[in-house]
C-alpha cells in the first residue's frame, strides 16, 4: 500500500505578515526579494498601450469635428426656423390689423350711396334757396342739410374714409374710371376736368373709384 501524502494547510503555506516580520522592524530578506520581484512585475505600461494613445487622440478630435459640424447645423436650421416664425408672425399681425381696418369695408361702401343722396339734396336746395327766393323755411333746410353733410364728412376722416378730389389732377386707372371726354380748353391733355361721381379711399385704399371725364386736343386741333 503507497503511503498517503499531507496537504498543508493554506494557512501554514501563507503565515500571516505579524508572523513574517520580527519584532525588530526588519522585514527578513525574503520579504525584501518578493517585494522587488512585485514591483518588477508592475512596471511601466507595455510598449503597446502607448502606441494606442495617439489612435485614440485622433479618434476624438474627429469626433470633435463631428460634433462642431452638428451643432453648425443645428444653429442655422434653428435661424430659419425663427426667420420663418418671425415671418408667419408679421403676416398675422398684418392679417389682424387690415381685417382692423378695412373689416367696416363694404359698411363704407354703402355709406357712401347715403353721403351722395344727401349731397344732391344739399346741391338742389341751395339752387331753390337763392336770394331771389326769399322763402325762410327752404333756407333753413338748406342750412341742416349743409351741417349734416360737414358732420358726415368729418366721421368719415375719423374713421379713414377720404373723398377724393380729383379734378385738375391725373389720371390714375387704380383710382379713376373714365365716362366721358370733354375738349381741353385751357388744361392739359390727359388731366382730369370733371367728376360725376365722388370716389373715396379707406385707409388709402380706393372702395370706390371716381367717375370722371379726362380732357384731349379738340377735333380743330389735331
Amino acid at each position: 500500500i503507497p503511503p498517503r501524502r499531507c496537504t498543508p494547510h493554506p494557512r501554514a503555506m501563507h503565515p500571516p505578515l505579524a508572523h513574517a516580520i520580527p519584532h525588530g522592524g526588519h522585514a527578513p530578506p525574503g520579504t525584501a526579494a518578493q517585494q522587488r520581484s512585485t514591483g518588477d512585475e508592475c512596471g511601466p505600461d507595455d510598449p503597446h498601450d502607448e502606441a494606442k494613445h495617439p489612435l485614440s487622440e485622433r479618434a476624438l478630435e474627429h469626433k470633435a469635428i463631428k460634433l462642431e459640424e452638428q451643432v453648425r447645423d443645428l444653429t442655422e436650421r434653428y435661424r430659419k426656423a425663427l426667420a420663418d416664425s418671425e415671418n408667419v408672425r408679421r403676416r398675422t399681425q398684418k392679417f389682424v390689423e387690415d381685417a382692423k381696418l378695412f373689416g367696416i369695408q363694404s359698411f363704407c361702401r354703402d355709406l357712401v350711396e347715403v353721403a351722395d343722396i344727401l349731397e344732391k339734396t344739399a346741391e338742389s336746395a341751395a339752387g331753390e334757396a337763392e336770394p331771389s327766393n326769399p322763402n325762410p323755411t327752404l333756407k333753413k333746410i338748406y342750412e341742416g342739410l349743409s351741417v349734416i353733410e360737414a358732420k358726415l364728412q368729418s366721421v368719415f376722416a375719423k374713421h379713414g374714409l377720404q373723398k377724393m378730389n380729383p379734378v385738375g389732377g391725373k389720371y390714375d386707372p387704380y383710382d379713376h374710371e373714365i365716362v366721358c371726354h370733354v375738349p381741353a380748353e385751357g388744361m392739359q391733355p390727359g388731366t382730369i376736368a370733371l367728376v360725376t361721381q365722388d370716389g373715396y379711399k379707406l385707409h388709402g385704399r380706393t372702395i370706390r373709384h371716381a367717375l370722371v371725364g379726362v380732357a384731349v386736343e379738340s377735333q380743330e386741333r389735331l
